[in-house]
């Protein structure tokens, strides 16, 4: 089979993209399992939710899916009931990896910016009630999705692959359910996110005026505070992981406002034409944004890359002792058979 240009760097980013992503997720949910962040239970619960949720986008997407389409065409895999089960679960921990990133901010504007709600909102217990609801939610809302599909042939009574049943495109209940699918995950979670952080930016802005003036009145300022110190780290995550989820979805997000109309009415369904082009571009940088938080967590967090290097020494460290075991044992050894 020959491929196309934007198939070809599919069948290298996938593997790529699968390898990376199944690493730094496991390793961030390792770390952060620890707890030796300097991180509040609740960012570390909705980080880890989230690593969590991207590791299953990497294993049900893009290897079960994406590269046993280019490798594998016909598998088990690709009986029409299995491939429908299979995008149902890729959406639904697809909304709840976008929508634990909507819960992680809005934990961070209200500690920073509602005090009195902060003591009863910002707890390990609330952070666990958020992210069961909204693997539940996100699970019933993908339950739809199975009903979308039908074979594309039928051989001895086996259906086989999916296809998008022929009212998918004309069908009034069917344009709503996309829209509405498409406003929930991720229209919506973009809008709140950029909701919150403007929030969030404003009462940072304020409360340094108010620390300067404070400082100019000769009260003095407390560079040390840790109170300041863990706001100042929580600040910088939330920006990094909120920048890099709008950059890295807002493709999608263009193709999914217009796909249905375009896929309707376009003749020239191929696989060089510029808009399944953009799709392509699209849905691997959407499923990049699942193996990028960790890495986001590293060039922001100090104590995070701390625990990543003493994780990556110990199995040096560890083989060094076993060597010195080992030696020792044998200098033992020898000074018994020579006395």
């Amino acid at each position: 089979m020959k491929y196309t240009a934007i198939l070809q760097i599919a069948r290298i980013y996938y593997p790529i993209l699968a390898a990376v992503g199944i690493v730094v997720n496991f390793v961030g949910i390792v770390i952060l399992n620890q707890g030796n962040c300097g991180l509040s239970t609740c960012i570390t619960r909705y980080m880890l939710a989230m690593s969590s949720a991207d590791l299953l986008l990497i294993i049900l997407n893009v290897i079960l899916s994406r590269i046993n389409n280019l490798s594998f065409p016909i598998t088990f895999l690709s009986i029409t009931p299995v491939c429908a089960l299979r995008l149902v679960l890729f959406m639904a921990a697809m909304d709840c990896s976008v929508w634990f990133t909507v819960g992680f901010t809005f934990d961070r504007f209200v500690a920073i910016c509602c005090q009195k709600l902060r003591t009863r909102y910002c707890k390990k217990k609330t952070a666990l009630v958020v992210i069961i609801t909204v693997s539940l939610v996100g699970s019933l809302r993908s339950i739809p999705c199975y009903f979308i599909f039908t074979p594309a042939f039928v051989i001895d009574n086996v259906p086989w692959f999916c296809i998008a049943r022929s009212d998918y495109y004309t069908s009034l209940s069917w344009k709503v359910y996309v829209w509405i699918d498409t406003v929930i995950t991720p229209v919506l979670p973009i809008v709140i996110i950029l909701v919150f952080n403007a929030l969030t930016v404003r009462r940072i802005i304020t409360a340094n005026h108010i620390r300067c003036r404070l400082q100019l009145r000769g009260h003095g300022l407390n560079n040390s505070d840790p109170e300041v110190a863990n706001r100042r780290k929580s600040i910088i995550l939330l920006f990094a992981l909120s920048a890099n989820f709008i950059l890295l979805w807002m493709p999608y997000v263009i193709r999914a406002l217009i796909w249905q109309e375009v896929n309707y009415n376009y003749d020239d369904k191929t696989f060089n034409d510029p808009i399944f082009v953009f799709q392509e571009i699209g849905f691997m940088l959407r499923l990049l944004n699942s193996c990028t938080n960790t890495c986001v967590y590293a060039l922001t967090q100090t104590q995070f890359r701390e625990e990543l290097i003493n994780g990556a020494k110990y199995p040096f460290a560890r083989m060094g002792k076993l060597c010195k075991q080992v030696c020792r044992s044998d200098l033992h050894l020898k000074v018994h058979f020579q006395s």
